[in-house]
């Protein structure tokens, strides 16, 4: 009997024209029950299966057969009922064993990114192996990261009502217990008790079994799904608190006075657990703080011209090419070019930079970013998912839900951490009761080993400093890509440097003008003039003067560009020429009061600046340098990563004299010139012969190969969501100083990690030995084991604290 028809979409990669289209239609269409339509534009498939014969998988299986491919798609899912470590390693374990599948799991987060072959595998197929574990998981987007919050939050009050319930019911209890440690009656079996023990059963049995179902759920949940193997924390409370109550309640019930009970144990440690989880949520989202604020950053209405007159309409439904207008005070709602108007842009939100930016006609402005004075006039160029800022808040959760190498040694202890403190429970319980004789102490001694062992804080040392690491730099405008980058970060011992568009502006001004005979704006007129009609990026420089100053440009007869050398024309009967000292200046005087001199052009080459010559029938008129100045402050920025040990090189196309006098300006001592930019990634890989890590700062286009040839690519400046993909570590903001203080960022966030993970093993290695001698009492050991998942996430949110540096901060 056939099963019904399936109808499902796959991605195809490595088509490049219709033929490749047709064939992989006719490869699918030759499959039993296959119906399959391919659109080349959308490099997209639609399959649908009439029953059973053909599954997902050998439609799969046959694209890449016929020499294409079907590239993975990652989804991040919102995962609930995870409680420690042992269980976001249960439900990795879980989704790998699904066809081509790889998955991480942010514990602190309770996010899964899921990495799949579509048709081998669908989200339904993760979120149901998921579920199978015992625990729930959905599609997370904005409107589900609403509705967990909200989820948590109901939640937190539920719990937080259920733990006072459960301490006014222990703490009469453990007030018994520190009243009979006064007396002196250590364990004394024939002393009276304050509280008959049948009310300490009817006290501690609530919260055994009503307040405590949590972990009795949760230790189901993880022993079905994966046996003791799957074991987590909710395993050890239970079954330490029920060895505890179980005794107690067995020796209350059969009236055998001579033992003691510990009601008190069992009700405290539940207690305290319960009090260490709800510090520990409160905790964790301050974690996800940075994330949250870039999400309300997003505005949710626009002001768009629509048959003459202004409609406010959803910010989500602009396309590109739709006219909006900003108003004074406020937001702009999508990416877009100014068309007109005027004004001043505070960009904080996404660079960390407070100065506001001014704007004009033909600047970009981004979404989120506020308007605060002028009204301006613009075209939508990037909307939705296509902003800077969705690319910031997509690059942001991916950094966050991402795995340091150093969280390995953590995952693979988390693995098989309960399963351990077990064995070890039975063998304290086994070791006691053969030596000592006493089956009480023996049961003390284990159920203290339980309570105290504490998978969770190995599971958040890493994720949270990462989450506050990652967030604190999106607030200065730096984003990184993975948990990895920012561990690399850490580690680098060179800093390769770009000279254009990095060190410099990226754009080249004329910066010295001198004249001979003629005045200057004549004379800047006149090449302008000249240089309208030429193609070389040069011309740009010379034009931009002219409309700044105002200048009108005559019309030019008789133009003629003359490779290599410059152009030439007749500019009001006037025969021209603009272009090489050798060419157009070959007139030049040695030397001349007035700079028109060949001295003049030495100085000038020297400084790293372009000349050209105006010269009319041979006679010199004017001379023109042009260069692409220093940023300002890229000499404080190089300053800084010198004064923090790293060896500084800069790499550049330009010629030796050029390349020298801008390494000169910036502070720089090394640097590598005429180097085309295909041979950039040699000159990187060169560098890392070293043996020190290498990272290349460039602007994220031009310098993709050498970037990702570096161990940390930077890309500086970068103003589009695109933009943002092409390295490990992007800048917002056009600052150098950001490189500095990334590798800044990316050793305190270390420095968090290594802390965390110090406290995390130290205090499972100190506590059990102590816990399995006999020298912890289980109410001293389960406060312990609630304490340390909150110190950890305390530690790490002390991150907060981090501020960048900048240039000339002082700090």
């Amino acid at each position: 009997m056939s099963g019904p028809a399936r109808q499902f979409d796959l991605p195809i990669g490595g088509m490049t024209c219709a033929a490749c289209a047709t064939r992989i239609e006719k490869v699918l269409n030759r499959l039993p029950g296959v119906e399959a339509s391919v659109n080349l534009a959308a490099e997209r498939a639609q399959v649908r299966l009439a029953g059973d014969e053909t599954g997902p998988a050998a439609v799969v299986a046959a694209i890449e057969r016929a020499g294409f491919t079907v590239p993975p798609q990652t989804v991040e899912l919102a995962v609930g009922g995870m409680t420690c470590a042992a269980c976001a390693a249960r439900i990795e374990k879980v989704l790998r064993r699904l066809d081509g599948v790889e998955a991480s799991v942010n514990l602190a987060a309770e996010r899964a990114r899921v990495r799949f072959v579509p048709g081998r595998t669908t989200p339904a197929d993760l979120v149901a192996a998921i579920e199978k574990a015992g625990f729930s998981a959905r599609l997370a987007d904005d409107r589900s990261r609403d509705e967990e919050k909200a989820r948590r939050a109901e939640a937190w009050r539920i719990e937080k009502r259920r733990f006072w319930i459960a301490a006014a019911l222990t703490l009469p209890l453990v007030l018994q217990m520190f009243w009979m440690f006064g007396d002196g009656e250590h364990g004394g079996a024939h002393m009276a008790e304050p509280i008959p023990r049948w009310l300490q059963l009817v006290l501690a049995t609530p919260v055994q079994f009503w307040i405590g179902r949590r972990f009795y759920d949760g230790a189901w949940k993880a022993l079905r799904g994966g046996g003791l193997s799957g074991a987590n924390m909710d395993v050890l409370v239970a079954l330490g608190t029920s060895m505890a109550w179980g005794f107690s309640a067995a020796v209350t019930v059969f009236g055998l006075d001579h033992l003691h009970v510990y009601f008190e144990a069992s009700a405290a440690v539940i207690t305290l657990v319960l009090m260490g989880k709800l510090l520990e949520a409160r905790a964790k989202a301050g974690t996800t703080a940075a994330i949250e604020a870039l999400i309300r950053l997003r505005p949710r209405t626009a002001r768009i011209e629509r048959d003459g007159a202004l409609v406010e309409v959803a910010a989500d439904t602009l396309l590109p090419g739709d006219v909006f207008v900003v108003r004074p005070g406020e937001s702009v709602p999508v990416d877009g070019t100014v068309l007109d108007g005027a004004s001043s842009v505070n960009e904080a939100m996404l660079t960390g930079e407070s100065m506001p930016v001014a704007k004009a006609a033909g600047d970009r402005v981004f979404a989120a970013t506020a308007n605060e004075l002028g009204q301006l006039r613009c075209r939508a160029t990037g909307v939705g998912e296509h902003t800077l800022l969705a690319g910031i808040i997509r690059l942001v959760a991916e950094a966050q839900g991402s795995k340091a190498p150093v969280q390995k040694l953590a995952d693979r202890i988390s693995a098989v951490f309960v399963p351990t403190v077990c064995v070890i429970a039975i063998l304290t319980f086994a070791g006691w009761w053969l030596l000592a004789g006493d089956p009480a102490e023996a049961l003390v001694s284990a159920v203290a080993v339980l309570v105290i062992a504490c998978p969770c804080a190995l599971g958040l040392a890493t994720p949270t400093a990462i989450m506050v690491g990652t967030g604190q730099g999106a607030r200065a405008g730096i984003l990184v890509r993975n948990a990895e980058a920012l561990e690399r970060s850490e580690r680098l011992g060179v800093v390769a440097l770009d000279k254009t568009g990095t060190l410099t502006r990226g754009a080249p001004e004329v910066t010295d003008l001198a004249v001979a005979g003629i005045d200057a704006a004549t004379a800047l007129g006149l090449a302008a003039a000249l240089e309208r009609g030429s193609e070389h990026p040069l011309a740009r420089a010379v034009l931009d003067r002219a409309a700044a100053d105002g200048l009108a440009l005559p019309a030019v007869a008789d133009f003629r560009a003359v490779p290599g050398q410059g152009v030439e024309g007749t500019v009001d009967g006037r025969a021209l020429r603009l272009g090489s000292p050798e060419w157009a200046g070959e007139n030049l005087p040695a030397t001349g009061a007035d700079g028109v001199a060949a001295d003049a052009v030495r100085r000038l080459q020297g400084e790293g600046k372009t000349v050209v010559v105006l010269a009319e029938g041979g006679r010199p008129l004017a001379l023109l340098a042009v260069a692409d100045p220093l940023r300002p402050t890229s000499p404080a920025a190089v300053a800084r990563l010198r004064a923090m040990g790293l060896r500084v090189v800069m790499l550049t196309g330009d010629n030796v004299v050029t390349a020298a006098a801008v390494a000169r300006a910036a502070g720089i001592d090394e640097f590598r010139a005429g180097i085309l930019p295909g041979d950039k990634a040699a000159e990187v890989n060169a560098l890392k012969e070293g043996g020190r890590g290498v990272a290349m700062v460039g602007d994220g286009i031009n310098d993709a190969p050498a970037l990702a040839a570096a161990d940390v690519g930077f890309a500086i400046g970068a103003g589009s969501d695109a933009a943002i993909e092409a390295a490990d570590l992007t800048l917002i903001g056009a600052d150098l100083a950001g490189v500095a203080d990334a590798i800044l960022l990316s050793r305190a966030t270390l420095g968090k990690i290594r802390q965390n993970l110090f406290f995390a093993f130290i205090y499972n290695v100190l506590g059990i030995p102590l816990a399995a001698f006999g020298l912890l009492n289980p109410v001293v050991a389960g406060a312990a084991m609630a304490l340390s998942s909150v110190s950890v996430v305390s530690n790490s949110l002390l991150l907060k604290r981090w501020r960048p540096r900048r240039a000339g901060s002082g700090r």
